[in-house]
């Protein structure tokens, strides 16, 4: 989260606010009007946990919906990209989700 206000602060001006549904799915953080980010310390992120994502996904149109973790490699599940930590932050920092 330091890494996320420090961006916005320094860098992009965005809002970073977090959604929440009526029938109770959260992710973490929504950068400006076009980015979810879901954070998750976990080596492996499963299908399950990208259930919050997917009903973002479905209820509102973003330009990428990504979920953090400790993954040793970027992929794509669905609508969903799947990052390392390392990646996300080198990819925030140099502009990459505006």
């Amino acid at each position: 989260m330091h890494e996320l206000v420090s961006h916005r602060d320094y860098v992009s001006g965005d809002a970073l606010s977090y959604w929440r549904s009526t029938s109770g799915f959260e992710v973490d953080f929504i950068l400006g009007e076009h980015t979810a980010v879901e954070v998750k310390a976990k080596p492996n992120v499963s299908s399950q946990d990208l259930r919050s994502l997917r009903a973002l996904a479905e209820e509102k149109k973003l330009k990428r919906y990504l979920c953090v973790g400790l993954d040793s490699r970027p992929r794509k599940v669905e609508a969903v990209v799947v990052l390392p930590f390392q990646e996300f932050l080198e990819a925030l920092w140099s502009g990459e989700y505006r």
